[in-house]
């Protein structure tokens, strides 16, 4: 079977790349301390950087949980309503049912959005938590660095890189590259490579003059991709079609141990959830949300068995960190007072629900300011052109006054400053 192919690239896009340069940043640290202490492992590694990243993310899965525990007490409720207006799609039947919902919300001190928040935080840290796995040289400098002098002498070999790119495409080594190979390409290639791909490299016929440094990097990469015995770089398909040649079935029990467990463990994280414990049979969508339940784990486990042996572990580690906190997080909420829950997520409704009154007060108050003030000025423009309107008047109707009379003279002194006034004016354009 061909295998799968990994872009494996450092990711570099703004915000989500430098989450992930965070997750690199941890599990870089992870190894240095267990190397430091003699353990150089990248599937301890990987285990250690699963925990810790999980740790930081216990406030968001412990808020999530105490929302999804609100949400099983509110479903049956809910369910009673989806049940009373069932068939009815007529707009008014819809309108009621949506504010018979948000009245259940509203006495509960919840939202419908309320667990989504958590997880829309918590779904890119996972992504950049599986990102770095997939890419462990790119992260992991010392691992990079057993591979990078192998690299180097391969792209200085004259027809070297097209030998070593014609190698990948051979021997389907799981990466991508493009047209042109990088060192950073060769990186990755070499550390994903199996034990058989090793032994074929030293084959080909460019790489003669340094067979003695691939078999010292393939030793060194075996090493620290050993993990009980299994090499993590590998699948435990390849896993096991090797130990069948090689005769150690000890290999195939483990190697088919992984993807059960990473099935095991998933399928019972999906049990411990607050909303999967009270769900009835006869709520909505709960025969589609079983079947979910069941098919996602078992999905997997099917996926496990064509990653890297790497991946696998990272999901068993994750899924019993992540049980691990549910029960400890069922447990506190047991101890809860159900009532004085709700009644503290009413106040903090209450409290944001007065905070938004006070700023809709407040931004009334500053239009109703605004719309005076304008009307002010409008006032002042109407104001200032009735006085104007009205001298206009008064001169037009001194036209045919007495000359010798007061609005005779005060015509011709208007007249005058008009006339001087145009002067003015074109004596200065000139």
């Amino acid at each position: 079977t061909r295998k799968l192919e990994l872009f494996l690239s450092k990711v570099t896009t703004p915000v989500f790349g430098w989450i992930v340069q965070l997750m690199g940043w941890i599990i870089d640290g992870v190894y240095i301390v267990i190397d430091t202490i003699g353990i150089p492992n990248v599937g301890l590694a990987i285990i250690l950087y699963t925990v810790i990243v999980y740790l930081f993310m216990y406030p968001l899965t412990k808020k999530q949980q105490k929302l999804s525990k609100m949400m099983s007490y509110m479903q049956p409720e809910l369910s009673e309503i989806q049940k009373k207006y069932q068939g009815k799609r007529d707009q008014q039947s819809m309108y009621k049912m949506q504010e018979e919902s948000n009245a259940i919300y509203q006495k509960y001190g919840t939202s419908p959005y309320g667990t989504c928040l958590p997880l829309l935080i918590q779904l890119p840290i996972l992504y950049a938590l599986y990102s770095v796995i997939y890419h462990i040289p790119g992260y992991i400098e010392r691992v990079a660095e057993i591979f990078s002098g192998l690299a180097t002498k391969i792209m200085l070999i004259p027809g070297g890189t097209n030998a070593f790119m014609g190698f990948i495409n051979e021997h389907q080594v799981r990466v991508a590259v493009g047209e042109a190979l990088t060192k950073t390409n060769v990186i990755d290639a070499l550390s994903n490579m199996t034990a058989n791909q090793w032994t074929a490299l030293q084959a080909v016929p460019q790489f003669s003059d340094i067979a003695s440094q691939i078999s010292e990097t393939a030793a060194r990469s075996a090493s620290v991709n050993s993990f009980f015995g299994l090499n993590i770089t590998e699948s435990p398909i390849e896993t096991i079609q090797n130990a069948m040649s090689s005769g150690m079935w000890w290999m195939i029990i483990l190697a088919v141990l992984v993807p059960v467990l990473a099935w095991f463990t998933q399928w019972i994280t999906l049990k411990l959830s607050p909303q999967q414990a009270s769900q009835s049979a006869d709520q909505p969508g709960a025969g589609s949300m079983k079947v979910m339940n069941n098919f996602m784990p078992l999905f997997s486990a099917f996926l496990c068995f064509s990653f890297s042996l790497g991946i696998g572990i990272y999901w068993i580690a994750g899924a019993v960190i992540r049980g691990a906190q549910m029960v400890y997080i069922n447990r506190k909420m047991m101890k809860i007072d159900v009532e004085e829950l709700i009644r503290k997520n009413q106040e903090k409704a209450a409290k944001k629900a007065q905070a938004g009154q006070k700023d809709r007060v407040e931004g009334s108050r500053i239009n109703e300011q605004a719309h005076v003030k304008t009307r002010r000025v409008e006032a002042k423009g109407k104001y200032t052109n009735d006085v104007t309107k009205g001298i206009d008047d008064y001169y037009e109707k001194s036209k045919n006054a007495d000359p010798n009379s007061i609005f005779a003279k005060a015509n011709m002194v208007r007249r005058f400053d008009e006339t001087h006034s145009n002067d003015r004016k074109t004596n200065k354009k000139k």
